[in-house]
């Protein structure tokens, strides 16, 4: 099957201005999930469209202004993992499925009956799941959703979470940035910025996410933070 074939559209709205780029499905979901991919693969054409369904093409000078740069690279990157990524009905049908497998056994390793000690079946997850209507996202982490979903399972399916509390700090350089995401991610039970501009907290995270929040701060910091866990509950 030819390139332009199975191709998509991704688009991405940028200070009043459209742009629009063609691109392989399953390397753009790749991408936009996070992982590394070849972009000679994933690009249909280097062509950045203001519509790509008209064949109008977005001028260098928008294109630089709104990206900062031409470098299609840069460009298509941006667009898929901050813009719309089309999806066949089927694509997106597979990849929910996928994400909510995920969950579910996210939550049945994370998570216990508070009266027996037990963990509870991933089937009874999925039942709970269905109950209260989740709506599942293919393009948020697991982890992100998992927190999300587990308040909302607990009106009908009792939880208790394991759980770590941990201490982060980080310099100046890096502190916005890694202050950001802990307050995202965790339940921050203390905030510190302290007088050389570095910041230090304290938050509780469901213990599963412990290692790809060490892994992600140790990314926004490249290796400088310091991280601790203090206690497990």
């Amino acid at each position: 099957m030819p390139k332009e074939d199975k191709s998509v559209v991704a688009r991405l709205s940028l200070r009043g201005e459209h742009f629009e780029i063609l691109v392989d499905p399953d390397l753009a979901w790749l991408l936009k999930s996070g992982k590394e991919i070849d972009f000679k693969a994933l690009m249909i054409s280097e062509t950045v469209y203001k519509d790509a369904r008209k064949g109008e093409k977005a001028s260098e000078e928008s294109v630089k202004k709104n990206f900062g740069t031409d470098d299609p690279k840069v460009v298509f990157d941006t667009i898929i993992k901050k813009g719309e990524l089309q999806l066949t009905t089927d694509r997106r049908r597979q990849m929910v499925e996928n994400k909510r497998k995920q969950i579910v056994a996210f939550i049945a390793k994370n998570c216990t009956d508070p009266q027996s000690g037990a963990p509870h079946p991933p089937m009874r997850i999925e039942n709970a799941m269905e109950n209260v209507r989740i709506n599942v996202d293919p393009f948020r982490s697991v982890e992100e959703q998992a927190q999300e979903i587990i308040k909302a399972l607990r009106v009908s399916l009792p939880l208790k979470v394991s759980q770590v509390a941990i201490v982060v700090k980080a310099s100046k350089e890096h502190a916005s940035r890694v202050n950001s995401y802990v307050t995202k991610t965790g339940n921050v039970t203390k905030s510190e910025w302290l007088p050389d501009g570095s910041w230090r907290g304290e938050t509780i995270i469901p213990a599963g996410m412990q290692q790809s929040l060490v892994d992600r701060l140790n990314e926004l910091t490249r290796g400088s933070v310091e991280i601790n866990v203090i206690k497990k509950m």
